[in-house]
C-alpha cells in the first residue's frame, strides 16, 4: 500500500528482536493502494510483508488478523500472521499498530484469462465456506452505511449527470438493502476487495490472496460481484467479458451452489459493487490524505462500470 509512515532498517534493529525471524536485512516500500503502509521485509528467516495500519486501531485489528489466521489454518492460501515471542500478532511500530505476515509466492495476473478466473472462483467459494465458523464479527465498514454517509460529501464535486446517477443508485441500494429478499441472502466474512493485484499466480495456478483489511461480514454475493467487476472486464470500457464471467461463476458454483435469492439479486449486487468503489475513489480524489508514495485511482473507471451494469445485464448465475 502507499507509504504514509516512513520506516528504515535502523528503526527495525531493536523492534524486530521480539519476533523469531532473525535480523532485518532489507526493507522496501510498496507503492500501490491508499490505505496502509506496506513494506517487503527481508530477514534472516526469509521474506515477509510488514504492514503499518494508518486507519485501523488495535481494537479493530483482531477481526482482520484473526480471519487471516483462521483461513490459513483451514488450507486457504492467505498470508499467515507471525506472532512475537509473547504470542502477540499486532504490535506497535512508530506509535501505530503493525503486523508481519508471510509473503506469498508468485505475481499478480493483470491480464486474466478464463482459466485464471476459474481459479479465483474456486478459491473465493472455498474461502466463504471456510470462514463460516470464524467466531468474530464485524460489518463491512465500506458497506451501505458508509455509502449513505459519503455520497453527500462528494456530491458537490460532481457534474449534474454524475450527481444524479450517484443519488439514484444510493437510493436504489438503500431500498434493496431494506427488502426481505436482501435479508435472505447468505452471508459471512468476506474479503470485499479481491482485485487482480490482491491475488498471486505461478503460471495458471493460484498461489494465494492477500490484503484482507477491507474484510467484514456481508453477503457472499457482494464479494463475488466485487471480484467479477474487476477480474472479468475490459479495463478500458468496463464491459464484462462473458467467457471470463462464466468461467468464474461456474467454478464458484461447483464449490458452493447459488440460492434462488442470489440468482434474483445478482444484477443489483453487481451495481452495488461498482457503486462502492466509485464512491471510495471519489472520496480519495476529493478528500485526499498525505502520503509519501500515494497512488490515487481514477473514479471514472467505476463510473463506467456502474453505467454499463445499468445498461447491459450480466450473465446470470448458473443453477
Amino acid at each position: 500500500m502507499a507509504v504514509f509512515t516512513a520506516v528504515t532498517l535502523d528503526d527495525l534493529t531493536q523492534w524486530i528482536k521480539q519476533f523469531p525471524l532473525g535480523q532485518a536485512l532489507a526493507l522496501d516500500g510498496i507503492a500501490s493502494g491508499i490505505e496502509n503502509s506496506n513494506f517487503f521485509l527481508t530477514v534472516e528467516r526469509g521474506e515477509y510483508v510488514l504492514t503499518i495500519f494508518e486507519n485501523l486501531d488495535f481494537e479493530q485489528l483482531p477481526f482482520y488478523i484473526g480471519l487471516m489466521r483462521h483461513l490459513a489454518e483451514r488450507g486457504i492460501p492467505v498470508p499467515a500472521p507471525v506472532a512475537n515471542h509473547d504470542g502477540e500478532l499486532v504490535v506497535p511500530l512508530q506509535g501505530k499498530p503493525a503486523v508481519i505476515v508471510t509473503k506469498l509466492a508468485g505475481s499478480s495476473q493483470m491480464d486474466p484469462q478464463p482459466v485464471h478466473c476459474a481459479e479465483v472462483g474456486t478459491m473465493l467459494a472455498r474461502m466463504h465456506l471456510a470462514a463460516q465458523d470464524f467466531p468474530l464479527s464485524q460489518p463491512n465498514l465500506r458497506g451501505l452505511a458508509w455509502w449513505s454517509a459519503t455520497a453527500p460529501v462528494v456530491l458537490p464535486y460532481l457534474a449534474p449527470d454524475n450527481a444524479r446517477l450517484l443519488r439514484e443508485e444510493v437510493a436504489a441500494q438503500e431500498a434493496f438493502a431494506a427488502s426481505d429478499a436482501y435479508a435472505r441472502l447468505p452471508r459471512g466474512p468476506v474479503h470485499a476487495d479481491l482485485f487482480r493485484n490482491n491475488v498471486m499466480f505461478v503460471g495458471e495456478k493460484l498461489t494465494g490472496c492477500f490484503d484482507f483489511y477491507f474484510a467484514g461480514v456481508d453477503t457472499w454475493l457482494f464479494d463475488l460481484a466485487v471480484t467479477v467487476n474487476d477480474w472479468c472486464i475490459d479495463l478500458a470500457s468496463g464491459k464484462l467479458d462473458h467467457a471470463r464471467v462464466e468461467a468464474l461463476l461456474a467454478a464458484y458454483r461447483a464449490v458452493r451452489p447459488f440460492t434462488a435469492e442470489e440468482i434474483a439479486a445478482w444484477q443489483t449486487t453487481l451495481r452495488a459493487a461498482a457503486l462502492r468503489f466509485w464512491l471510495s475513489r471519489l472520496y480519495d480524489l476529493h478528500v485526499p490524505r498525505a502520503a509519501e508514495m500515494l497512488t490515487p485511482h481514477d473514479p471514472t473507471h467505476f463510473e463506467r462500470i456502474l453505467r454499463d451494469r445499468l445498461a447491459s445485464p450480466a450473465p446470470v448465475l448458473p443453477l
